[in-house]
């Protein structure tokens, strides 16, 4: 669920890659040459020019808006989007290779920003290449999606997912159904249009745009399956697709957050309660994983009764404890803020300011209503899911009771998808026909996106190359692990992919 673009997605270079080897380029605005894809692309999108400009607090980076049809099936409906775009130049222009394209995942985070960041964190791939991405539509700065008032968004989570009791699982379902009806009501005509291959199609006419015939892509979580799918219905436009931390784009949206509650317990039980129960000394909260599992129980019970007073007009709810620990678990550097503020919380009423506002720190906003427009539209719109709501009340009351970190949350999202109206969008197989040797990136105990489905997603990408990692971190590329990154850097630069799958460990970590 939020699947996809946990905090991990601030460094924002981990997305999904194709790399451009020897770069035919166009006449940048010339948008000839097969704009989008098929050359059926309307004059007034394809011969547009991008009016570059200096991005707000990002002087690194230019940006410009991008004019799209709101249906690229149907181009002349329905009125035109709006689709913000921005460049990281490459920094050496006499070796430059080409363009890089990035996507962020989600659905529902931002990439409009994230070239600055990955330029800096890949010096050498950087002054390769034109580093590229996109809000994609439906989010702010590009034609944004409005589903939700901020205390319908507040409500839709409420206080404590784990209650089953009949009144609270019919409060779930009347707030999800509410979602997918306010996301038709209130967005003017645009939610049945945001889905991955509305989106790959935007990729397309900017790939024209800019002049390039072929772009390399990174994406990572979500974006994998942007990459995939792009790189399905354009395989002629990709030269090197790197894509990290993949989804299970090979099935359904259903078959893959079904998956889900299970891998996040599993990061947390068998990850951070031991990691937590090891550094016993530094923050009192158990000598054992099960006596460390227990204390976190009894603080959520706790909180059931007696939230607490964050101070800056927030409360400390179960379902806040819930997030929070759901985001500390994508990769393992949040596991001592979490440790910190899980300790400080058994000892509240002594605590001192800055303790409390370091508890605050840990315990962030859990998404956005822009973010959960964007994701409930993506995955309902993407592929089908069952309509049996009986069902997924039966369903998720298992999850809960076996997985309840983040089984407990499931219904909310099922049920939405479950009352969203029938979608038209079409369904991709992705298969790798016509594609180069791709590279994927996986970690055994991804919470987001589990092993499992990564494993389904290199079956399905013939003659993609899998690197496994080890420990559970969300987002392989850029996260301080020197195998997984010389592996990419080089399959960039000099396009050398590795012979067979292959394995990096994890990368280091400090308690």
């Amino acid at each position: 669920m939020r699947v996809f673009g946990g905090r991990r997605w601030r460094r924002a270079s981990v997305a999904g890659l194709v790399t451009v080897a020897t770069a035919a380029l166009l006449p940048a605005a010339t948008g000839s040459a097969a704009a989008a894809g098929d050359g059926h692309v309307p004059a007034r999108y394809a011969k547009q020019r991008l009016s570059w400009h200096a991005c707000d607090g990002k002087p690194s980076l230019e940006c410009a808006t991008m004019t799209v049809p709101r249906d690229w099936h149907h181009p002349a409906d329905g009125p035109d989007l709006a689709v913000s775009v921005s460049r990281h130049r490459a920094a050496d222009p006499a070796a430059r290779r080409g363009v890089l394209m990035m996507a962020a995942g989600g659905p529902g985070g931002q990439g409009l920003l994230r070239p600055a960041r990955f330029a800096e964190k890949s010096p050498a791939v950087a002054a390769a290449y034109d580093i590229v991405s996109f809000n994609q539509r439906g989010l702010p700065l590009s034609s944004p999606l409005t589903c939700q008032t901020k205390a319908e968004f507040d409500a839709f989570f409420g206080d404590d997912a784990r209650d089953r009791s009949p009144a609270a699982v019919r409060g779930v379902v009347r707030r999800s159904r509410q979602l997918a009806r306010a996301c038709q009501e209130r967005s003017g005509g645009l939610a049945p249009y945001i889905t991955t291959d509305q989106t790959v199609r935007d990729m397309d006419l900017f790939r024209a745009l800019l002049g390039a015939r072929r772009i390399a892509y990174y994406g990572p979580s979500y974006a994998t399956m942007i990459g995939a799918y792009y790189a399905t219905e354009f395989p002629h436009r990709v030269d090197r697709l790197v894509l990290d931390s993949p989804v299970g784009f090979a099935g359904t949206w259903q078959s893959f957050e079904e998956g889900q509650p299970l891998s996040f317990q599993r990061r947390f039980e068998q990850d951070f309660l031991p990691w937590l129960a090891a550094h016993d000394a530094t923050y009192h909260y158990g000598r054992t994983a099960a006596g460390a599992k227990e204390r976190w129980e009894a603080r959520r019970r706790a909180l059931r009764e007696h939230p607490v007073d964050l101070g800056d007009g927030r409360r400390l709810t179960p379902n806040v404890l819930d997030n929070a620990t759901v985001q500390a678990l994508y990769n393992a550097e949040g596991f001592a803020p979490l440790a910190s503020a899980l300790s400080v919380l058994e000892r509240w009423d002594t605590a001192t300011p800055a303790e409390r506002a370091a508890v605050g720190r840990a315990f962030p906003v859990y998404l956005s209503p822009e973010f959960l427009a964007e994701f409930a539209a993506v995955t309902c719109n993407d592929t089908p899911w069952s309509r049996d709501m009986d069902g997924w009340v039966r369903r998720t009351a298992a999850y809960t009771a076996k997985y309840p970190l983040a089984g407990a949350r499931a219904l909310a999202f099922a049920a939405a998808c479950a009352a969203w109206p029938a979608s038209h969008a079409p369904r991709v197989h992705v298969t790798g026909k016509g594609l180069p040797t791709t590279l994927m990136l996986a970690s055994r105990h991804d919470p987001a996106t589990h092993y499992e489905g990564a494993l389904g997603a290199h079956r399905a990408l013939r003659g993609s190359r899998l690197v496994t990692v080890g420990g559970g971190d969300h987002g392989q590329y850029q996260n301080g692990n020197p195998c997984v990154d010389s592996l990419v850097d080089r399959y960039l630069l000099a396009g050398a992919a590795p012979a067979r799958d292959t394995t990096c460990p994890a990368p280091g970590t400090s308690g």
